[in-house]
């Protein structure tokens, strides 16, 4: 059986304002339907495609656990969480669809 990689991810829109904490298995594909505003909803209507933050677990039923963990801290704690991987609030995926040149 392959090992399979679940993921609990944190966007924000560019004012860093706004939160959505989400768990997916593919967090690669999970990110492009944020920016690309693939599927309708909050983050779709709000902007939210920044991802600052993210962790991996191999049981599906560990990354529920953190992800209504996290969902149910202050903002503030939320964002200490951020900020302790990624003081800048860099955009962790900038990189990951830049089309590839054949030079």
């Amino acid at each position: 059986m392959k090992n399979r990689q679940f993921y609990i991810y944190i966007l924000t829109n560019q004012r860093h304002t706004i939160l959505y904490i989400g768990v997916t298995n593919d967090l690669k594909r999970r990110i492009q339907e944020h920016k690309s505003k693939f599927i309708p909803g909050f983050t779709k209507r709000y902007n939210i495609d920044k991802l600052v933050y993210y962790e991996f677990y191999n049981n599906i039923k560990d990354a529920i656990y953190r992800e209504e963990q996290i969902k149910g801290w202050t903002k503030e704690k939320k964002i200490k969480l951020i900020e302790s991987k990624n003081p800048k609030w860099e955009g962790l995926a900038k990189d990951w669809f830049k089309k590839e040149s054949n030079s």
